[in-house]
């Protein structure tokens, strides 16, 4: 299995396949802006004008699109994965999308001879690059036990969760959890700050005890530079929560909490910042304190 094909070269997909390509995989690649696809050309890669001519040339094709319709376009649609099915092919999903349309996909390319596996990813941009990425998997085990060592080489913790979909529910509760870090984050810095006391000196105090958390150990520093570029960007957060409470509704579990903090996203899109990273949610509730968190 030498051969890979990945669509969708994003902020996550773009180093995602450069890992690939140093690992050794001899790279099939389309995007839909082209820019990405010449620097990738340059390095080594072969560009393809669509999905089916990715799935014609290729053993396993990734793709890492924006949200559920995207994925279900590219996989099934005209020029699609499946019109490129042979004997063979895997398909996996690193995009986070709806479990149930993760496994409306994985039927009908099981119908055209293709297993399937949802694999979305976490860790950010940072861990895109890093090759650190946490990735969780549901669809056939044979299949998944196949592309192993291409997922090494771009994560460093691998679970197989279940059938397909499971992989999705797995990153629904992961963005559940991101989320409520990112929001009580905030709301703790910004206590600090209107009270008077140094967030700084908070974050050095609490970040080895109870309240330590991926967002404390690697957010706070850029916030109080307020460099906010992302590496994972508030609308995605904001969709993500959408398919999160999706989720939650169709199996009737109630999830007040996730209610809240995706409706402080809506705020945050609402006011034009939908392109920081998903920590800068901070500035919803500074606007609503009145202060600035790391400011005088």
């Amino acid at each position: 299995m030498h051969k890979v094909g990945y669509i969708g070269l994003g902020l996550m997909g773009a180093p995602m396949a450069r890992n690939l390509m140093k690992a050794g995989y001899q790279l099939v690649i389309h995007n839909r802006s082209r820019g990405i696809v010449d620097q990738l050309a340059a390095e080594g890669a072969t560009p393809a004008f669509c999905p089916r001519e990715v799935a014609e040339q290729v053993d396993v094709v990734f793709t890492n699109l924006p949200d559920s319709p995207d994925v279900e376009r590219i996989a099934l649609g005209p020029e699609g994965i499946i019109e490129g099915a042979h004997a063979g092919l895997i398909f996996v999903d690193n995009s986070t999308i709806k479990p149930e349309t993760a496994r409306h996909i994985a039927r009908e390319l099981a119908r055209a001879g293709v297993p399937a596996l949802d694999a979305p990813v976490s860790g950010g941009e940072i861990g895109a690059k890093a090759g650190t990425l946490t990735i969780m998997v549901g669809g056939p085990e044979e299949a998944f036990e196949a592309v192993m060592p291409l997922f090494q080489a771009m994560g460093k913790s691998v679970t197989r969760i279940g059938d397909s979909g499971a992989g999705q529910v797995a990153k629904c509760a992961n963005q559940t959890i991101v989320a409520a870090q990112m929001a009580g984050m905030a709301e703790a810095l910004v206590l600090a700050q209107k009270s008077g006391v140094d967030p700084r000196k908070v974050v050095q105090a609490i970040s080895k005890g109870a309240a330590q958390c991926w967002a404390l150990d690697t957010k706070p520093d850029r916030i109080f530079r307020r460099e906010l570029t992302p590496g994972f960007k508030a609308y995605m957060q904001h969709k993500d929560l959408n398919i999160v409470l999706e989720t939650g509704n169709i199996y009737g579990v109630p999830m007040p909490v996730t209610a809240t903090i995706q409706q402080l996203y809506r705020a945050m899109l609402a006011t034009g910042n939908e392109n920081l990273d998903n920590s800068a949610i901070i500035t919803v509730l500074e606007a609503l304190a009145g202060v600035v968190v790391g400011g005088e």
